[in-house]
């Protein structure tokens, strides 16, 4: 049974932007143990990458970042505030980003997953994502390198 902090009302969804720059980075240095830097999400606004991101009573609690390129969008980071994962925060951005990729009549949506991650990997394939490919030492770990697997969704 779940105690009453665990449930959490319905979530809203829109597009990040500058202004949100500091709950992002915030979200990402507390998720992730070689986060992005501010630097690297003001270049993916600039560059034009769609950020989207998931609140709860008007509190970001998850992003995307994703870069569409003609028919095929590549998700380049979907995280969540670790005080909200495992209570379908990363699940809604991603129903959500594919719901948007198919609207843009995207034809597949691509992505890289550290191996070791398996509430992410068991995510993307419970939504339709398959292996396509590894990429040999892909992310920094504390003992050197790990690999990233690489999955597609095809949509189309």
């Amino acid at each position: 049974m779940r105690a009453e902090s665990d449930v959490i009302p319905a979530w809203d969804w829109a597009a990040l932007a500058g202004e949100d720059l500091p709950e992002i980075v915030a979200i990402e240095e507390a998720a992730h143990p070689y986060p992005w830097s501010e630097a690297i999400f003001e270049d993916c606004l600039r560059a034009g990458y769609r950020l989207d991101g998931a609140f709860v009573r008007g509190q970001l609690v998850g992003y995307s970042v994703v870069m569409a390129v003609l028919d095929e969008w590549h998700l380049l980071n979907l995280c969540v505030d670790p005080a909200f994962q495992r209570r379908g925060v990363g699940r809604f951005l991603l129903e959500r980003l594919l719901d948007s990729a198919h609207a843009a009549r995207a034809r597949c949506l691509i992505l890289e997953v550290r191996a070791g991650n398996r509430a992410a990997i068991g995510l993307y394939e419970s939504a339709g994502f398959a292996d396509i490919g590894l990429r040999k030492a892909y992310y920094p770990a504390p003992n050197g390198r790990e690999d990233a697997r690489v999955m597609r969704c095809e949509l189309a």
